[in-house]
C-alpha cells in the first residue's frame, strides 16, 4: 500500500502559525515541488491567501499547509519539519521517496 499522506510536525506547525500571524491577512503555507535544483527537484515554500481546487490542506495547531496534487505525488509519506540547529533554522521535508539529495537539503531526485 502506498502512503499518500503528507504530515506536519508540531514544530513546523508552531513556526508556520507564528509566521502567518505576522502577515496582514490570513495565509497558509504552500509546500511545492518544482523542477530544478542540483538534484532534479527542489522544494518551494511560500505563503498564500487562497487555496486551489486540487490542494490537499493539512491543518495542525493553528497552521494550514497546502500541497498541490502534482507535488503530492512526489511527497507521498513525507513530513514537513522545522529544525533549529547551530548553523541556522529551516523548514525541512523528510521525504522517503528521495533516492538522493544535495548537501543543502533543498533538492532531491527520485
Amino acid at each position: 500500500m502506498t502512503d499518500t499522506s503528507f504530515s506536519v510536525t508540531p514544530n513546523a506547525a508552531k513556526r508556520i502559525a507564528f509566521l502567518a500571524s505576522k502577515e496582514a491577512k490570513p495565509v497558509m503555507m504552500r509546500v511545492a515541488v518544482l523542477g530544478g535544483g542540483c538534484s532534479g527537484f527542489q522544494y518551494n515554500f511560500s505563503f498564500e491567501e487562497q487555496r486551489n481546487d486540487d490542494d490537499l490542506v493539512i491543518e495542525r495547531d493553528g497552521a494550514a499547509v497546502l500541497v498541490d496534487s502534482t507535488s503530492l505525488e512526489l511527497l507521498q509519506g513525507s513530513e514537513l519539519d522545522y529544525v533549529e540547529e547551530m548553523v541556522g533554522s529551516s523548514f525541512q521535508v523528510k521525504n522517503p521517496n528521495a533516492t538522493s539529495s544535495c548537501g543543502c537539503g533543498n533538492s532531491f531526485s527520485v
